[in-house]
């Protein structure tokens, strides 16, 4: 067998044993090649084609990102040698522009946070205070409460919900004093930086997103 045989081969997901064409199974098992069904052969090579596509699409993007962040560190680096000065605003948010305005280009920093015990002196303190309510005065609290400390798929707390409850004005002490517990037990643990580029057709026309999100496309 050839080289270019054998690469062919392995992309199908073909293994030869004594000539005969095998594929693995979802066990590990070799199964002759001429007994899988003509169905299952067909979805296994659509899948794999896929893959394919998107892993090579992936590191397409992966290059972009590399490049537009390289390209805007090299423009700041040259802003900051002509001025003396950073880019950027309080968090180290910039935006860029073409000359036109009708291309802008946008990077923001958004903090990683974590949540530290204090969140769970909180939580406490907020069940006492909604035990002693009663159950159909502040319903709507109730739910905000739940969806707050409800982990999501990944058993992170609700970070938006838990933000909401901040937002809210209780003359209570106990709910007050969770507040400051839930202030207290936040945790910037990081930032990231995230990318997004807008177009429009006119200086008066709204800005319209280059989706890259595969979900939005």
């Amino acid at each position: 067998m050839d080289a270019a045989t054998e690469t062919r081969a392995a992309a199908e997901g073909v293994t030869f044993v004594n000539g005969r064409e095998y594929m693995h199974d979802a066990k590990g098992n070799l199964v002759p090649a001429a007994n899988i069904k003509p169905e299952d052969r067909l979805e296994d090579e659509m899948v794999r084609k896929i893959i394919a596509f998107a892993r090579d699409l992936s590191a397409q993007i992966t290059r972009f990102r590399d490049h537009t962040m390289a390209d805007i560190s090299s423009f700041d680096q040259l802003l900051a040698q002509e001025y003396g000065a950073s880019v950027g605003g309080k968090k180290g948010n910039k935006t860029y522009q073409t000359f036109d305005g009708l291309m802008r280009v946008q990077v923001q920093v958004a903090d990683q946070i974590a949540f530290g015990p204090q969140l769970q002196i909180a939580k406490a303190l907020i069940d006492e205070c909604l035990n002693e309510w009663s159950a159909d005065s502040r319903p709507e609290i109730q739910s905000i409460v739940t969806r707050a400390f409800n982990t999501d798929k990944e058993g992170q707390i609700n970070k938006s919900e838990l933000f909401m409850l901040l937002r809210l004005e209780i003359a209570d002490d106990r709910w007050n004093r969770a507040m400051e517990a839930i202030r207290a037990s936040i945790r910037v643990t990081g930032s990231k930086e995230y990318v997004r580029f807008y177009t429009r057709s006119a200086i008066d026309a709204p800005w319209t997103a280059v989706t890259i999100d595969l979900a939005r496309a």
